[in-house]
């Protein structure tokens, strides 16, 4: 895997993976439009949970060098960078606190570990939602299995956020899917059987998951989408929705995820998807 996070000259970082990331070839990349790909963050809402943008602020707003971040655990196998986001006299027009978003990034070799952190810098309680979205690079959408949702309750966004409840073994697609599963465990596996690679998301106190690929007839409605880039692409989000965040002042948020990458696939014999899961 390649990771990189970088600055366009505009003053926002962004984070870029050439493997295993997905995004599509027409997408926008200049602020403040949100990039249709990479890894956005969604702050103080994700879905369509009280403040007026689907997905807040925070993955269209300016970022800057973290100068005061907690100190790191010593390795000499990683690279990373602390990023912060606070709150404008803009934001506070439409969402009244004040908030610090900070935001670590640690780039293995084979590993991407996200660490964000909200603290709540106001006199009143308030309440967000929150996910890490990932725009996964895939062989084929149409041959991926996604394996940790089964029997899970989930929000249809296709169905007015209608509640049900999967009933396969294994998440596989042949349509458009735009979900919201809820309560879901700590991992999940993404199974590739053309790159014979599970991607593994593991996730800590981001309960609930965000499924999303448009298909052909979204895409070609998408402008930023090419009408074929549906086929390679994946987005998987970890993510806090169900249940919001309710912080007192001065108190702090912190979630994580990591993304790694076994080379094998299930389908080729050598990966056990239930130590994928549970090992």
């Amino acid at each position: 895997m390649s990771w990189s996070v970088v600055n366009e000259g505009d003053g926002l970082p962004r984070i870029i993976l050439t493997e295993p990331a997905g995004s599509s070839a027409v997408a926008s990349t200049k602020s403040p439009k949100p990039i249709r790909g990479g890894i956005p963050i969604c702050f103080p809402q994700f879905d369509n949970l009280g403040y007026p943008e689907r997905y807040g602020f925070a993955r269209n707003r300016l970022w800057e060098l973290d100068t005061c971040p907690s100190p790191l655990p010593r390795s000499n196998n990683h690279s990373s960078v602390d990023l912060i986001l606070k709150s404008t006299d803009e934001d506070l027009k439409t969402w009244p606190h004040s908030f610090e978003l900070r935001l670590r990034v640690i780039l293995h070799p084979s590993k991407l570990t996200l660490i964000p952190r909200v603290r709540n810098t106001g006199s009143k309680d308030f309440s967000f939602t929150f996910a890490i979205q990932n725009y996964l690079s895939v062989s084929d959408v149409s041959e991926i299995r996604v394996e940790g949702l089964e029997t899970l309750d989930y929000l249809d966004n296709l169905e007015n956020g209608e509640r049900f409840t999967e009933q396969g073994d294994a998440l596989t697609f042949d349509g458009e899917v735009d979900r919201v599963y809820l309560r879901t465990p700590a991992k999940i596996a993404i199974i590739d059987h053309e790159k014979k690679r599970t991607l593994v998301l593991r996730k800590e106190c981001l309960p609930d998951a965000g499924v999303w690929n448009p298909w052909n007839k979204k895409a070609k409605a998408l402008p930023d989408f090419g009408d074929e880039d549906y086929k390679a692409m994946l987005c998987i989000d970890s993510a806090v929705t169900e249940a919001p965040v309710i912080l007192k002042p001065l108190e702090e948020w912190t979630g994580c995820q990591e993304l790694s990458i076994v080379s094998s696939s299930y389908c080729s014999g050598q990966l056990d998807p239930r130590i994928v899961l549970h090992g």
